[in-house]
């Protein structure tokens, strides 16, 4: 069954990175551009994983992740959160608002899958 991840960040670049290293690797990637454009495609899908930037406009990170946590349909979600954004207090209160990892930008096709599969599959991609 084809796995469905949402990547939420406003930087058009950075959706289309994660989700061409997603799609490589079989997964359907949905984007949003900041939380509540997220909030507003949940409903239409279900989700195996979301990867959130911290800084949006509109709704931050750190909120759309509580917002998640908070509603009882959603809390289960595995949330990775890329940011470049990378102070201990960033990572801290990313950790604490319910996200399951934290990745720093720049970064990498095999650090998102590896961290992605992690998560959905309980395993590490095969490279190449």
């Amino acid at each position: 069954m084809e796995k469905v991840v949402l990547v939420v960040d406003d930087s058009a670049t950075v959706r289309k990175f994660v989700a061409a290293s997603l799609n490589m690797k079989g997964f359907r990637v949905v984007t949003a551009g900041d939380g509540i454009e997220a909030l507003e495609r949940m409903p239409s899908e279900k989700f195996d994983l979301i990867i959130t930037d911290l800084n949006m406009p509109d709704m931050d990170g750190y909120e759309f992740i509580r917002t998640l946590r908070e509603t009882p349909e959603y809390q289960d979600i595995p949330i990775i959160v890329l940011s470049s954004m990378t102070d201990l207090k960033d990572k801290d209160l990313a950790l604490e608002s319910g996200a399951l990892a934290f990745l720093e930008k720049p970064l990498s096709t095999e650090a998102i899958q590896r961290e992605v599969f992690r998560f959905v599959h309980k395993t590490i991609p095969h490279t190449g």
